[in-house]
């Protein structure tokens, strides 16, 4: 589709969406952050909605400042997705039992693993410097230090809500194993810490949403911010690449021979500084991927709506960016109030998951038509592959 303009912001408004299909609180959340000194640009994505400080589905473009509310609570969320050498007739027949394995491997919901994963004792898990990484973690902020050992046993773990392991077949019949998580706890509480930190600075007191309170460049505060924000980061790229390397232990013990092609994977929920119109700005991404130029991305739906794999095409009016899923349509209250056990069955008919109240505000019915969303953004991506579930691993 053709972007629209929303007109009266100090900063220019694009929209993938149509601005009459958008919930007042999230309009009024874009004019604000439109109408902050700092604000280069906002791009919107087909999926967004109404969310703390920030819409969901935003992607915000600031001169020498970043609102932590523009990046989420959840630093680093984002997914991971590996294309394998099975057809889906090489899966077995007993799927809950296969599923099942994957839960033992992957701790879910506020589980951890007993014992902190070794990655160096990983099947060709990648090189990385895991020594500076936890060494890094003394220089956070104070009030997280604390949190080092829960961290340590959280580091290759899903999580709850929305986030989601699953086994996946494409078009051809490939099969694919897809993950979505981010930094866990520790970018919680960093997020936390910092938005409550950036709500009480002088510059903030006189905005229309303290949520959307920013730190300004050349301050302690931001440097602060910027050293935890970056860290976090870090925490949920590598939580997702240890869960990758578990994921695929697994099915190395059921499927002799099986091989992996190298993972995809994205942030959706994070900041980076990256320059456009010859300045260099932070761009942060709250439900939003990048998608510049031939960069490979991934747009999920909900537990049976299936999964896209794209390819930026690098539309810098768009900031290059393009949607992080479906979106949701209404909140998780609503969704319980709305749907029965029965809806759940239904809508997840054929996907191996679970189907019981817990998962129940995740229904497909609670969010936005994937194949809508995608319609939205042909100008920022194209489709390299189409994913649908087979098993769905939620916590």
């Amino acid at each position: 589709m053709v972007y629209k303009k929303v007109p009266g912001g100090r900063a220019p408004i694009r929209m993938w969406a149509e601005p009459d299909e958008v919930e007042s609180q999230a309009m009024r959340q874009l004019r604000n952050v439109a109408d902050l000194p700092w604000t280069h640009g906002v791009a919107v994505m087909p999926d967004v909605h109404y969310g703390m400080g920030a819409t969901v589905g935003s992607v915000i473009a600031m001169r020498d400042a970043v609102s932590p509310a523009a990046v989420g609570v959840d630093i680093g969320c984002g997914m991971s997705a590996v294309r394998t050498s099975l057809k889906a007739e090489d899966l077995p027949d007993n799927l809950p039992y296969l599923r099942s394995r994957l839960e033992q491997a992957i701790p879910v919901g506020f589980h951890a693993h007993k014992r902190p994963v070794d990655p160096a004792r990983l099947h060709g898990f990648p090189t990385a410097d895991w020594g500076g990484f936890w060494q890094g973690f003394e220089e956070l902020a104070p009030a997280v230090r604390p949190k080092r050992q829960r961290a340590e046993a959280q580091m290759g773990t899903l999580g709850g809500g929305n986030h989601f392991l699953e086994v996946c077949s494409d078009d051809e019949g490939v099969v694919w194993v897809v993950l979505h998580s981010g930094s866990r706890n520790i970018g919680k509480e960093l997020a936390e810490h910092h938005i409550e930190q950036a709500r009480k600075l002088p510059h903030n007191q006189d905005l229309p949403d303290r949520d959307l309170a920013v730190f300004v460049a050349g301050t302690v505060k931001m440097d602060a911010y910027r050293r935890d924000l970056f860290w976090a980061q870090d925490y949920a790229r590598r939580n997702r690449a240890v869960m990758m390397a578990l994921v695929c232990g697994v099915l190395r013990k059921h499927f002799a021979g099986i091989t992996f092609d190298p993972t995809i994977s994205c942030h959706h929920n994070y900041a980076a500084e990256e320059t456009y119109d010859g300045m260099e700005l932070l761009v942060t991404r709250k439900g939003a991927i990048r998608a510049g130029a031939g960069e490979l991305g991934i747009i999920p739906g909900s537990m049976a709506t299936g999964t896209y794999i794209v390819k930026g095409l690098g539309n810098a009016k768009a900031f290059n960016s393009a949607s992080h899923g479906a979106g949701r349509k209404m909140s998780r209250n609503k969704a319980k109030r709305t749907f029965t056990l029965d809806d759940l069955s239904a809508q997840t008919s054929g996907v191996e998951c679970r189907k019981d109240a817990g998962v129940l505000d995740e229904i497909p019915g609670a969010y936005k038509d994937i194949e809508s969303v995608m319609a939205a953004q042909t100008d920022l991506v194209e489709v390299v592959a189409h994913l649908r579930q087979i098993i769905c691993v939620k916590g």
